[in-house]
């Protein structure tokens, strides 16, 4: 929980409203989430992924670099790195086609022209 609690306050905080998680050991401790980033947890039904939709289509997209029973203790640091920088700079249908960095920093990168 520390260390989502971390990375989320490198977030502005009026760009986090609300965070819906699943049932999860891993979420005993929302209430230090909750105050930490003054936003409000909600929890999804239990057997009801499509509560967590953004969640699952991320998973999903995660799958394509490191497929189902993956041990990332045996991955590298840099390769997870890599996989992020990947997702965070593809652009997705839902934003408009913009990228998930393009959005958060309210900026536009173009292609390279010669």
């Amino acid at each position: 929980m520390q260390t989502s609690i971390e990375l989320f306050r490198s977030i502005k905080s009026d760009l986090i409203k609300t965070f819906t998680v699943d049932n999860g050991s891993e979420f005993a401790k929302f209430k230090s989430l909750e105050s930490a980033t003054a936003s409000k947890v909600f929890f999804a039904d239990p057997y009801a992924p499509w509560q967590r939709g953004l969640n699952e289509n991320t998973n999903g997209l995660l799958r394509r670099f490191f497929p189902k029973g993956c041990n990332f203790h045996e991955i590298s640091d840099m390769v997870i790195k890599q996989a992020v920088e990947k997702l965070n700079h593809q652009p997705r249908k839902c934003l408009n086609f913009r990228t998930p960095y393009e959005v958060l920093f309210k900026t536009k990168t173009v292609a390279l022209r010669t």
